[in-house]
């Protein structure tokens, strides 16, 4: 009898595009003016993307457009998050440190991510870009190679 082992590359699809925004707004003034540059429904997600990191658990705020009609997805999330870590030996206020956690830490200049789900070959990247670019207080919007990604597992929710 054959024995076939299952891979957990197996189960991670590339059928996505990331992109990377610098900006200084406010998570729901992006997420407005993201819904009405590019005709989205971006809506605030109830459900947090939480990562387990050594100092505690860090959650990141997003926001999710469902399009039925294309069957795509769109997830707007925050890059970075601050977490309290306080000392348990303690009680001190001066005994608590904030700590940064960033969704993808290769791109820690990035404030924001956009994940675009089920894609496909006729998609045009470029095009977004350049919508999201005219959106005032956006300083510089990429996209990301996600083939060489080390924290690609961050972006499973």
């Amino acid at each position: 009898m054959a024995i076939h082992k299952i891979q957990i590359n197996d189960f991670i699809s590339d059928d996505y595009e990331l992109i990377a925004i610098h900006s200084s707004l406010e998570d729901y003034k992006l997420a407005y003016c993201l819904n009405k540059e590019l005709g989205l429904q971006l809506q605030k997600n109830d459900n947090y993307v939480e990562i387990a990191i050594a100092e505690g658990k860090s959650a990141f705020e997003n926001f999710v457009f469902d399009d039925e009609k294309n069957d795509v997805i769109w997830t707007l999330i925050e890059n970075k998050t601050t977490i309290i870590n306080s000392n348990k030996q303690t009680s001190s206020l001066f005994e608590q440190v904030d700590i940064t956690v960033f969704l993808l830490p290769e791109y820690k200049k990035a404030d924001y991510l956009i994940k675009i789900e089920n894609i496909d070959y006729g998609f045009d990247a470029e095009e977004i870009i350049d919508k999201i670019q005219k959106i005032k207080n956006i300083t510089t919007v990429y996209t990301i190679d996600i083939t060489n990604l080390k924290s690609k597992n961050n972006l499973i929710f």
